[in-house]
């Protein structure tokens, strides 16, 4: 236990409050009733952070189910404060994957580590460290949210002044004495995260997080994600949102088949694939000496021209000839925009390149 005197950022009232390190503390000023919360560090935790150690390490994972390999001889890591994106069409191999880390299933070939412990033969303190959202969210139909999360917190071993802050955190205060077996979708959702993160897990692992959130939903768990980060938490997501994993995610990998066809950064993927940026540009007139200048550069890879507007696909070397060309052609440019590859764009090409 932890002691450490703050101030209320409202009133500049002092308080000293008591907590675990790597807990956040939920707070009420009792002069100002300024509500706020309160994060202890971890020292240690910061320290291995720093040192980038593995979190998750999954080594020749291979599953067989009736003969047929779900997952063939899998590889890869997750380092501390990472956020890695786990993309891949239907019946890839993503949920078995996940549940051979989780220790769910039985493998039929290699070794999956957390924090350095054998998720097979130290199960229980593997887990102890583990935040899981499943694609498919459960609870006690017929408990309300808060008995749900009180439940939850008694197995995990956490204090339950936790679940009431988070509750109205995701904005379920409202239905909080509501049987959860009337909650929407989304509400089920949001619940869900709550019960990964209750606890302060080292690590999450997220299967469609976002699934049933309305775009505020969204927005709000990609900027939970970040914050746990930011402490420190190291989050794998499995998802079909390409635009949520570019986002939020240090790297991907991206698995068809069974097969872990890619492994990186999206950058690094887009550049290891030769992809190019769009540039599109918008003149006042179009005219014929303005296309036949820009036709004339050979390092266009794909060119588009409409009334007044022009897409081409080329390098980042290629955009200053275009720009000169049309500025020695007469063309006026009232606009200019670049568009990067995205991540949908790696995924189509790497899973179309394992087919």
């Amino acid at each position: 236990m932890v002691k450490k005197t703050i101030m209320c950022p409202k009133c500049k009232n002092q308080m000293t409050i008591e907590g675990n390190p790597g807990e956040t503390k939920y707070i009420l000023c009792s002069k100002c009733k300024t509500e706020g919360k309160f994060f202890f560090k971890d020292e240690n935790f910061s320290e291995i952070n720093k040192l980038g150690n593995t979190v998750i390490e999954v080594k020749n994972l291979t599953k067989i189910y009736n003969g047929i390999k779900a997952v063939d001889n899998v590889s890869f890591n997750i380092k501390q404060g990472e956020v890695f994106g786990f993309l891949g069409p239907n019946g890839a191999g993503k949920t078995t994957t996940i549940k051979s880390i989780l220790g769910l299933i039985k493998i039929n070939q290699g070794k999956i580590k957390i924090n350095d412990y054998n998720i097979i033969k130290e199960e229980k303190k593997a887990k102890k460290i583990i935040g899981y959202l499943p694609e498919k969210v459960a609870f006690y139909n017929n408990l309300t949210a808060l008995q749900n999360l009180y439940f939850y917190a008694e197995m995990k071993g956490v204090s339950k002044d936790e679940c009431k802050p988070l509750i109205t955190e995701f904005g379920l205060i409202d239905s909080l004495n509501k049987k959860v077996g009337k909650y929407s979708k989304g509400m089920t959702q949001r619940l869900g995260m709550i019960r990964a993160i209750l606890g302060h897990p080292r690590i999450l692992i997220l299967d469609e997080p976002s699934e049933g959130f309305d775009p505020r939903g969204k927005i709000q768990v990609r900027n939970k994600i970040k914050e746990l980060k930011k402490q420190g938490t190291s989050v794998f997501i499995s998802s079909h949102n390409l635009s949520e994993i570019q986002e939020v995610c240090d790297r991907v990998g991206i698995i068809n088949r069974g097969v872990l066809v890619a492994e990186d950064s999206v950058d690094a993927l887009s550049n290891k694939l030769k992809l190019k940026p769009q540039m599109t540009i918008e003149l006042g007139e179009i005219n014929d000496e303005i296309k036949k200048s820009i036709k004339e550069i050979k390092e266009i890879n794909k060119i588009e021209i409409t009334e007044n507007k022009i897409d081409i696909i080329c390098d980042s070397k290629t955009k200053a000839k275009v720009i000169l060309a049309i500025e020695k052609a007469g063309g006026n440019i009232i606009n200019l925009k670049t568009k990067e590859p995205s991540l949908e764009e790696v995924f189509i090409k790497y899973t179309e390149a394992s087919q």
